[in-house]
């Protein structure tokens, strides 16, 4: 059982780390200028799931 409660742990510190490194890319731009990018990952996303 301390495995699965580390695992949490260190998801979370993953999931925070991700999040620090978003933030970081992004800057002070608007979500209108970075929308495009983020779209073109969620379209190379599907297309790599549907082929």
């Amino acid at each position: 059982m301390a495995e699965k409660s580390g695992a949490k742990a260190d998801d979370r510190t993953l999931e925070q780390k991700l999040w620090d490194a978003a933030d970081a890319l992004r800057g002070n731009q608007e979500p209108s200028e970075y929308k495009h990018v983020v779209l073109g990952l969620v379209f190379l996303k599907y297309i790599s799931d549907r082929f």
